[in-house]
């Protein structure tokens, strides 16, 4: 017999067929079976019923779903509930450890799915709950941590993509460790590898994100007892709906809330935040503070372990001790006070809650490999005692509001200054045969260190290897034509392999190019501090007599436009792969607007400049014509326009402004050739318009999809997801710079499928007739290279 309408409860003589749902008794959340996006796939979960977006909260077959509408949910002789599959096959079950006498199944007001006894009227005594096998979303109540009688370690896991709600590798847990009684903390992870720390419980909150416990919409606890060790939130609003959402598409942890007059899903937190949440960015005994330049700096009384990879803006190495400290008499050696910090992490220390702050200390210098020590907990003027043993790995500056680290140094240290020591060498921008022997001296200077020359006014910090000519020579075959990947607007690129089998690809400056020196000697100095999983890597440099190379890591599957241009290789690249694609663009050129060291507009974007790995994860490439800004800078004005025509904003060819909304407009007009499959440069339609312009023109008529490249339109897609890309894509190619959106609200956008866009104004380019202009058609085509395929 089937549940009746509306109810939030069935039975042993009751089941749930596909249709048929339970809703909970406030109407928030219902239960039942569901497809995601375009799949046809059912699985069994909760969503909220009262939102009119589909956000799906739980589901219980995450990795085995139902291909037709034969699914049936019951509960079976022993109590426990079973979903089947035409009537046989077991899908999922509770797996109950002893027989129910009553059963009873609940959809609560929570949002919490429980299976309980009838006979025992003790509250919240549940057999099994949801919530203790949470999805990708944490609801408030929820718990995240561990319970030892019952065996369980309550996880959030991403989805693998939008329609396959299986697990994913992000995930986020609590962990601990009971034989050290080390502090409690919550850890993102990504791929078997800690990837974010929120710091450890303080009483109050956490000690990396003390501005999120100062909140006045949550309140946060952490519960540590005999049985269960873990985290739960509240709203203090019970009218604020709010979820925890794991995104694995931009490896992001997402606190939203519902805003009811906008029909939408609010960001109200994301994790992480900046560059410096990135675990463990600056290795051991560095401290990362965004803002500064560079953001990783070694504590005090610490150096870098490798001078060379610390200025080439890879800190993983970490720094070590000036001086050792002496062991012999604990009253040789002493502390550093640490303001606003986030506490290390605690897997390697002790805790213990009895403890002052002086026996803390106290107990720190009676152990030889004790580094550091803290309150832990800091309500009133504090108690407890963790200290620290070893490197103190992913410590960070935070708000005002943080806590201090006392860190164990040596006598000698004491008292010393905190003046940080910088190697700084001074670039002038000149060109021509001085221009080429400044450049020289820069990249000579990582055999020769320490020596500084001033030239001019502007400050770069540069070291990279330097590959000798015949190493690139022997690499690349004499660089056969053979070994040719592509040719760009300064030369030939070449593939290579080095002597210890690693793949390179060189770019060879053209000597003909009267403007390659610049170009050359701009990209070495701005990809040798970037780094980013998104962003081609540098390897190094080769400068010998008229030969002008840069070496990088090899991309095996070329550029981008080589396989979304080409109908063979386009059919290959599936929608899912190019939404990844999309977003990986977007992260990256995020990275270059706002969380790199520099904030560096790029000024050539176009799909021939982002390279693929051999996982086709995109890599922005070609940094020749790029500019950097500091501060809050964020635009400039240029009387030599550079670049290539399609991707270039009208106010920057018209009057030479570029800024980073003309960085935005590149990536529009990628986005829809992403989509599409179409050039924006050849692209032609019985109208006579351009891309974009056919492109609005179908989001008007309310038939956006058709722009969808032919060869994906029978395959499976995301239809919500294909046109959420198409409307972010027009909102960046609006004609006024102003009125297109940030990279980082771009990212939001792309990632947040429950938010509500705004409407694009008429792009620019509308017509083929209308390429603003602002120079001379004689002299135009030596300021703007054309299309030409650039690949690697």
């Amino acid at each position: 017999m089937g549940v009746s309408s509306n109810s939030d409860s069935f039975g042993p003589l009751q089941s749930i067929s596909d249709g048929a749902t339970l809703v909970s008794e406030n109407g928030m959340f219902e239960f039942g079976f569901f497809s995601l996006g375009s799949s046809e796939n059912r699985f069994m979960g909760i969503w909220y019923k009262s939102i009119p977006v589909q956000t799906v909260v739980w589901v219980a077959n995450r990795c085995n779903p139902i291909n037709d509408s034969s699914g049936l949910l019951t509960i079976n002789g022993t109590g426990d509930l079973v979903l089947l599959y035409q009537n046989k096959s077991v899908v999922w079950s509770t797996s109950l450890s002893e027989q129910v006498k009553k059963p009873l199944v609940q959809l609560l007001d929570s949002g919490n799915l429980v299976l309980k006894d009838e006979e025992n009227t003790t509250s919240e005594a549940y057999l099994w709950e949801s919530f203790d096998y949470p999805s990708n979303t944490f609801l408030a109540g929820m718990k995240l941590g561990w319970h030892f009688g019952k065996g369980l370690n309550r996880r959030v896991s991403a989805w693998r993509n939008w329609d396959d709600p299986c697990p994913a590798d992000f995930t986020w847990a609590l962990e601990f460790d009971a034989e050290h009684q080390a502090s409690l903390e919550a850890y993102m992870w990504k791929g078997g590898k800690k990837f974010q720390r929120s710091g450890p419980w303080n009483g109050i909150g956490t000690s990396g994100v003390p501005e999120l416990s100062a909140n006045q919409l949550f309140d946060f606890q952490l519960v540590s007892n005999e049985n269960e060790h873990y985290y739960t939130f509240n709203t203090r609003n019970n009218s604020l709906i709010s979820i925890v959402v794991m995104n694995q598409t931009t490896s992001t942890h997402q606190w939203l809330t519902w805003i009811e007059e906008e029909k939408s899903w609010n960001l109200y937190a994301s994790e992480p935040r900046d560059l410096c949440d990135n675990y463990g960015l600056c290795g051991g005994n560095g401290n990362c503070v965004i803002g500064n330049n560079p953001v990783c700096q070694c504590l005090k009384g610490f150096k870098p372990k490798s001078e060379e990879n610390w200025y080439l803006t890879d800190w993983s190495d970490g720094c070590t001790r000036n001086n050792l400290l002496d062991c012999k008499d604990k009253n040789t050696d002493g502390f550093v006070k640490f303001l606003d910090v986030k506490m290390p992490d605690t897997a390697y220390s002790w805790s213990n809650r009895s403890m002052n702050l002086n026996e803390c200390r106290d107990k720190c210098l009676s152990n030889c490999s004790c580094m550091a020590y803290s309150n832990l907990d800091i309500v009133g003027k504090g108690s407890g005692c963790v200290m620290w043993f070893g490197d103190l790995i992913d410590i960070r500056k935070v708000s005002s509001d943080g806590q201090v680290l006392y860190v164990r140094m040596p006598a000698s240290e004491l008292g010393k200054s905190g003046a940080k020591v910088r190697v700084v060498i001074i670039v002038a921008s000149i060109g021509g045969l001085s221009g080429l022997l400044l450049l020289g001296y820069f990249i000579w200077r990582t055999k020769s260190k320490g020596r500084n020359r001033k030239t001019g006014d502007q400050e770069e910090d540069l070291e990279l290897p330097l590959f000798d000519l015949s190493t690139i020579v022997t690499a690349t075959n004499n660089f056969s034509t053979s070994n040719e990947l592509g040719r760009g607007g300064f030369g030939p690129v070449y593939r290579g392999k080095l002597k210890d089998g690693q793949d390179i690809a060189v770019k060879r400056l053209s000597i003909s190019s009267g403007q390659g020196i610049e170009e050359l000697k701009n990209e070495v100095i701005l990809i040798a501090k970037l780094q980013h999983r998104n962003l081609v890597k540098l390897l190094g440099c080769c400068i010998k007599g008229e030969e002008k190379l840069l070496v990088y890591e090899y991309m095996p599957n070329k550029s981008l436009d080589s396989f979304i241009f080409d109908q063979n290789k386009a059919k290959h690249l599936e929608w899912g792969k190019r939404f990844q694609i999309i977003c990986g663009i977007a992260r990256g050129l995020l990275y270059l607007h706002q969380d790199s060291r520099l904030r560096i507009i790029h000024r050539d974007l176009k799909t021939s400049n982002v390279l693929l790995d051999k996982e086709m994860n995109p890599k922005i490439s070609d940094f020749g014509l790029a500019r950097t800004f500091g501060g809050d800078q964020i635009e400039g004005n240029t009387n030599r326009v550079v670049g290539t025509y399609g991707y270039m904003a009208p106010e920057y060819i018209s009057n030479g402004q570029f800024s980073i909304k003309s960085d935005v407009f590149s990536f529009g007009m990628m986005v829809l050739e992403i989509v599409s499959g179409k050039r924006c440069t050849s692209f032609s339609s019985q109208e006579d318009l351009t891309l974009t312009g056919h492109a609005w023109t179908l989001m008007q008529q309310g038939m956006a999809i058709e722009l969808l490249d032919s060869c994906l339109r029978d395959s499976d897609h995301n239809l919500q997801e294909v046109l959420r890309c198409i409307h972010v894509g027009l909102l960046c190619v609006q004609q006024r710079a102003a009125d297109r959106p940030s990279m980082s609200f771009v990212v939001l956008m792309l990632s947040s499928g429950g938010h509500v866009l705004p409407y694009p104004n008429r792009p620019s380019y509308f017509m083929e007739t209308e390429s603003p202009q602002r120079y001379p058609e004689s002299s135009i085509s030596n300021l703007i290279t054309l299309s030409e395929t650039e690949a690697r």
